[in-house]
């Protein structure tokens, strides 16, 4: 049942001390429950403080750890069920991901242009908490991270180097290539220009509608119904009361499995690139022994973080990460291909439109290789780290209308990603066709990046840079991640005891040691995509309730 839109200065929400939501600022249309947040939570104050949600917690902790336990103790066997559980699920599944993903797509193109937008997240009275300039950096910081870092380079030279290979059939005539759509074979312009749409198409306005739906649900239901931060409250319109029970813990594990392993995804591929950058630079070869104490070495950085507390530990190496990523493009624009790179950005943007109708198309499609091991992959791999990267947007975006949230939310990460990837990918691409270097071509995923600033002045101290960036990322995305997954597991509370994020931060470089050493790159995206499956189905009936929240409010 819901209340009448009420004003802000005649009552308040009765909301509990400790869970940190606001109320609403002039009208909104509160949720009338008897749920007190945290209701449900054990407590206690042991050598340390407890306040966690039982069921929540003690499954998704208890879960987790026989998954890590069952993969370290059987090494050799899990490897080959992670390859063949992410290729069953990419090979067969690849339609549906993408189909999700063009539903985002529509859902927050629909709201921008209906009277809908016109919501205001907090109350019809509320004002924004950040600046303009503020609020747009930190969609920015959320934009970044080890994934850019990773795949600048070495998403559009693979891209490349597929697209003029061209179609490649096998004896039963079926396509064997990995190029995007139909390749380019030999055309160097056209293969460049594939590839950078492809690459943008992965890092553009789908991850960031999946990303913005999530955290306009979250946003909506804590700052104008005045619901917990938690994923079950987004289903309230469809579950009621019921969103307590049962169904609500179910969609809240789903949530921690897929934060947790889409972490785990991307620590993992930071440890692989890392490595692999120690090794290019110092000569310390990079060994699963190597990457397991690497990531040993960060998790207890990012332990540092999470007792530093959020100002002096994830804000100060956030502030840092961000000067330096922004030091390493500003000199790549600088010391490369600058003209390339200018005119390439708003060139990129045209034929990202121009391919991107084929590009999104879940039918019909040749490419398998692409859609499936690309495609599919990324995807799934954005809907696992929606909770994490939704939950934050949401937090600083109180006071927005909705049609201005999802503008600035679907447009400004979106523009620093072909940015980025421009910068990166074109010089990288630069280098392979103007300049006729062939290191950037010829080398191996995680050492593309070193490959390219090879290429370029002051290469020991870039690819230094480039290290700590990884490494830092890591770090602030550790500590991030378990805020999060412990503000779910905290039932809603966004001020749970600091013990609590340190279990978590340990369990994400636990997952992410696990299945290194139980499959490697193949064994993070299989758990990746085996998370994000089911979240995608949780996300898809979230769009109902979200779109029935927004017509019960209050428009500006």
């Amino acid at each position: 049942m819901q209340r009448d839109p009420l004003d802000d200065s005649q009552k308040k929400p009765n909301l509990p001390s400790g869970e940190g939501i606001p109320a609403p600022s002039g009208e909104a249309n509160l949720i009338d429950t008897d749920y007190v947040i945290g209701q449900d939570n054990i407590r206690g104050d042991f050598s340390f403080s407890l306040d966690i949600h039982g069921k929540v917690f003690i499954i998704s902790a208890a879960t987790v750890l026989l998954f890590v336990i069952m993969t370290l103790a059987l090494q050799n066997e899990v490897e080959p069920l992670f390859s063949s559980i992410r290729n069953w699920l990419t090979g067969h599944l690849a339609w549906f991901f993408m189909s999700v993903a063009n539903i985002f797509v529509v859902l927050c193109l629909a709201l921008i242009v209906s009277p809908l937008g016109k919501v205001r997240l907090g109350g019809r009275d509320a004002k924004p908490d950040h600046s303009y300039i503020g609020w747009f950096s930190m969609l920015f910081a959320a934009g970044m991270g080890i994934g850019l870092m990773f795949y600048g380079v070495a998403e559009p030279m693979s891209h490349y180097s597929a697209a003029m290979g061209g179609v490649s059939l096998d004896a039963s005539g079926a396509r064997v290539d990995w190029a995007p759509l139909g390749g380019a074979a030999g055309d160097m312009k056209a293969s460049a220009d594939l590839a950078m749409a492809a690459t943008i198409f992965h890092w553009g306005l789908h991850p960031w509608a999946i990303y913005a739906i999530v955290a306009l649900s979250l946003a909506l239901f804590s700052y104008n119904k005045g619901l917990p931060l938690s994923i079950r409250s987004i289903f309230y319109p469809l579950l009621g009361e019921r969103v307590w029970g049962w169904p609500g813990h179910i969609i809240d594990i789903l949530a921690v499995f897929a934060t947790l392993f889409g972490l785990a995804t991307s620590l993992g591929i930071g440890a692989e690139q890392a490595a692999a950058g120690i090794e290019y630079l110092f000569g310390i070869k990079s060994t699963n022994v190597s990457k397991v104490v690497l990531i040993i070495g960060i998790t207890m950085i990012a332990l540092w973080s999470v007792l530093s507390g959020l100002d002096k530990g994830v804000k100060m190496l956030s502030q840092i990460n961000m000067g330096l990523a922004l030091l390493l493009l500003l000199f790549i624009i600088i010391v490369g291909p600058t003209v390339a790179i200018f005119t390439g950005f708003f060139k990129n943007l045209v034929t990202y439109v121009e391919y991107l109708p084929a590009l999104s198309n879940p039918f019909g499609r040749s490419d398998a290789e692409f859609t499936q091991g690309w495609t599919a992959f990324y995807w799934a791999w954005w809907i696992s780290w929606s909770p994490f990267v939704g939950m934050f947007i949401a937090r600083v975006s109180r006071g927005r209308t909705v049609r201005e949230f999802l503008i600035s939310v679907l447009l400004v990460p979106s523009l620093v990603s072909v940015l980025w990837m421009t910068t990166f990918g074109g010089t990288a691409i630069d280098q392979a066709t103007v300049q006729g270097l062939v290191g950037v071509k010829d080398a191996v995923l995680e050492l593309k990046l070193f490959a390219m600033l090879e290429g370029l002045p002051l290469k020991e101290i870039t690819s230094l840079l480039g290290i700590v960036l990884v490494i830092v990322f890591f770090i602030t995305s550790s500590d991030s991640g378990s805020l999060v997954i412990d503000t779910i597991t905290a039932g809603g509370k966004v001020d749970a005891p600091v013990p609590q994020r340190v279990f978590w931060a340990i369990i994400e470089g636990v997952i992410a040691i696990a299945l290194l050493l139980g499959g490697g790159l193949v064994a993070l995206q299989a758990m990746a995509v085996s998370t994000g499956l089911p979240f995608a189905i949780v996300l898809m009936i979230g769009c109902i309730s979200l779109v029935k929240g927004l017509m019960s409010e209050p428009r500006s």
